[in-house]
C-alpha cells in the first residue's frame, strides 16, 4: 500500500492503525475549522434527508471530515493545508477508501463557505444514490 498505509484486508495493522486515527479524531473535533462548523451545522441530526453523518470518523489509519455508514461515503472540506504534497496524501488516502468500497467526495473551503446549498444538494443526491444501489 502507498507510503506505508496498512492493506484494508489486514485486520491486525487495520486495527492498530484506527487506534491511532481515533486520538487524531478527538482532537480534529475540537479543532473544526468555520467552514467544517458550516457543513457540519446542516449535516447532523440527520437534517439532510434523513441521512446519519459522523463528524471527524475513524477509518483505518485515516480520519474522514464527515462519514455516512450507509452511503459507504465520506466528505473532506479541503483548506489551504490540501496543496503540495498533501495531494498526493489525499490521493492516497481516496484510492484506499475505495479499496473499501467508501466514495470520497471533496469540495473546498472556498466552495463549502459559498455555495452551501450546491454542495448539500450534491451530497444529498450522491449519497441517496449510493444507498439506493447499495442496499444492505
Amino acid at each position: 500500500m502507498p507510503n506505508g498505509t496498512p492493506d484494508p484486508r489486514d485486520f491486525r495493522a487495520l486495527k492498530r492503525s484506527t487506534a491511532r486515527a481515533a486520538g487524531a479524531a478527538r482532537r480534529l473535533r475540537r479543532e473544526t475549522t468555520p467552514p467544517e462548523r458550516i457543513l457540519w451545522s446542516r449535516l447532523k441530526r440527520r437534517q439532510l434527508d434523513g441521512l446519519r453523518f459522523r463528524r471527524q470518523h475513524p477509518l483505518g489509519p485515516y480520519v474522514a471530515d464527515f462519514y455516512c455508514h450507509d452511503a459507504r461515503l465520506t466528505v473532506e472540506v479541503d483548506g489551504q493545508s490540501h496543496q503540495g504534497a498533501r495531494i498526493d496524501r489525499d490521493r492516497d488516502r481516496d484510492v484506499w477508501m475505495a479499496d473499501l468500497g467508501i466514495l470520497t467526495l471533496r469540495y473546498s473551503a472556498r466552495q463549502v463557505t459559498t455555495e452551501t446549498e450546491a454542495v448539500l444538494e450534491h451530497i444529498r443526491r450522491v449519497a441517496l444514490a449510493r444507498i439506493d444501489h447499495h442496499p444492505d
